[in-house]
């Protein structure tokens, strides 16, 4: 049965819309773009401390870490080439996404989902099969392209097909999946690491294939969203979508506002150079903070080399894997709390709290360390080894229902329809920049900074929280294409770049009058 509610425009205008089947099932099938992310985030930590892989791609590395107490307990995994396979991936990423933008304006959300689907599926192949490193490399490269198109289609699809009130709530959907993804493979490399033969990572790598299927599958059969239907002038078959997707016939006063957002959309013939204007700026800073910010909180350099981490604590082998199997799993049930809570007591609440959850409790994970493991010996007792675990699930867990849904939710509803995918675009690169500039430096960073490490990523937490405290704006139940009116325009601090939007309909004016005189007023000295 679908749900029934309305969700009430700025200009007190009620948009009629029912929870519909098509839409959660939509929703679902476009966010297991998000499955295959979080398992490439996942799998790499679990192959890269397995010793058959270690040993026929990074000899040098397999014989420092057979050496045991020759070496820092903290720089047994330094190494740039193994940083590197880790990190290609998002580099890749970061380059796709500008081409991601153009596709995702142009050919719609569903065909760059599917083009994501198709880089995912070749680059596993080349992965499972990797003869060499080269081949190894070029599958995270292709991999990477799927990420960069995946991540930039799959965050709007979400926000512009989910009705206003439960848009948090299906948006974070993705970040779940990114989160099963991780716990996914958490568990798969718990299990082929005890293969015997040598070839359990190629099994790891190659049940990539399962999300890279599910996400191909989906995008063939999910629906386009109106707002990408009305932008590139399909306006009845746009229509038509949302009665689908609603489930009513009253769709007019939300289609209107489709239609009006399509109107000032298509008067930007240079979306990126737009998004520099005054009047874009809060939303474009909000965007990038958010991203810098979400990886500086350390935690895919904790979900990347979990099993790795755990091991140069003391762990043994088979301890790390399992380590990384529980954080994984709370990352996940810590997502639903997300999905509940995000639309009830808002993004504003849920980023503070976990403030100040993740600062305290990487500051005693410092201060364990610091104490108990140092270069050449772990004195982790099992009573601290536990303590160290309950501290990072606790992080995990404060992450997961706030920096790590958050992240990707806020940028994906602030943006106007005629800089939102170009936005979109600025966002990945961001988020995809700093994810590899934090990937190749993590493994550098622990042998250096030791357990100061922690240290580093709780200053960036307090200096995040003070960000959101002062300049964040909250954006629950406001419809998407308002949140200039009513977000933007009542905030404390970027009201004030929003003048220009009154200089910006001047302008316009004044260039439409003087044109149809046969005169431009752009050409005025």
């Amino acid at each position: 049965m679908a749900g029934g509610g309305f969700a009430t425009s700025a200009n007190g205008v009620e948009f009629e819309a029912k929870i519909t089947p098509i839409v959660i099932i939509s929703c679902i099938m476009a966010a297991t773009g998000g499955l295959m992310f979080g398992y490439d985030v996942g799998v790499s930590g679990g192959v890269t401390s397995m010793p058959d892989f270690l040993k026929k791609f990074f000899p040098a590395v397999h014989r420092r870490v057979e050496a045991g107490a020759d070496k820092s307990n903290y720089c047994k995994y330094d190494n740039q080439g193994l940083q590197l396979f880790t990190s290609s991936l998002y580099l890749a990423g970061l380059t796709a996404t500008f081409f991601a933008s153009y596709t995702t304006r142009t050919l719609g959300r569903r065909l760059t989902m599917l083009i994501a689907g198709v880089f995912f599926i070749i680059g596993v192949a080349l992965n499972a099969g990797a003869q060499d490193l080269a081949m190894l490399i070029a599958g995270r490269i292709l991999l990477g392209c799927g990420v960069g198109f995946a991540n930039q289609a799959v965050p709007l699809f979400l926000s512009e097909i989910a009705p206003t009130r439960i848009r948090g709530g299906l948006n974070i959907l993705f970040q779940l999946n990114v989160t099963i993804g991780i716990l996914f493979a958490n568990l798969v490399n718990y299990g082929t690491a005890k293969i015997k033969g040598g070839w359990g990572w190629r099994l790891s790598l190659g049940l990539a294939g399962i999300p890279a299927l599910l996400l191909t599958v989906g995008a063939l059969m999910v629906t386009e969203t109106p707002n990408s239907l009305v932008e590139r002038g399909r306006l009845d078959e746009g229509k038509a979508v949302l009665r689908r997707i609603r489930g009513t016939d009253n769709v007019e006063p939300e289609f209107a506002d489709l239609l009006e957002a399509s109107r000032l959309a298509k008067e930007v013939k240079h979306p990126f150079r737009n998004l520099l204007q005054r009047r874009n700026r809060p939303q474009l800073v909000i965007a990038v903070a958010l991203q810098i910010f979400q990886q500086c909180t350390g935690i895919n350099a904790i979900m990347f080399y979990a099993p790795v981490l755990f091991n140069t604590l003391g762990f043994g082998s088979d301890a790390s894997l399992y380590s990384a199997v529980v954080t994984g799993a709370v990352n996940v049930l810590s997502t639903l709390v997300s999905i509940y809570s995000v639309d009830k007591v808002g993004r504003r609440v849920l980023l503070l709290e976990a403030g100040v959850q993740m600062f305290f409790s990487q500051f005693v994970i410092a201060i364990i360390l610091g104490i108990k493991v140092t270069d050449h010996s772990t004195n982790l007792s099992k009573g601290f080894a536990i303590l160290v675990v309950v501290m990072i699930c606790t992080y995990v867990a404060a992450f997961a229902w706030s920096w790590g849904p958050l992240g990707w939710l806020i940028p994906s509803e602030t943006f106007p329809l005629e800089t939102r995918s170009a936005g979109q675009s600025v966002t990945v690169c961001v988020n995809l920049l700093f994810t590899f500039i934090i990937a190749q430096a993590f493994l550098s960073m622990l042998c250096h900074f030791k357990f100061g490490i922690f240290i580093f990523f709780s200053a960036w937490v307090l200096i995040m929280s003070v960000f959101v405290m002062f300049l964040l704006p909250e954006t629950k139940n406001v419809p998407i294409e308002e949140m200039t009116e009513r977000v933007w325009k009542k905030h404390w601090f970027w009201a004030r770049f929003m003048d220009d939007d009154k200089n910006q309909m001047f302008v316009s004016a004044e260039k439409s009058n003087g044109k149809s005189n046969g005169f431009d007023p752009s050409t005025r000295l």
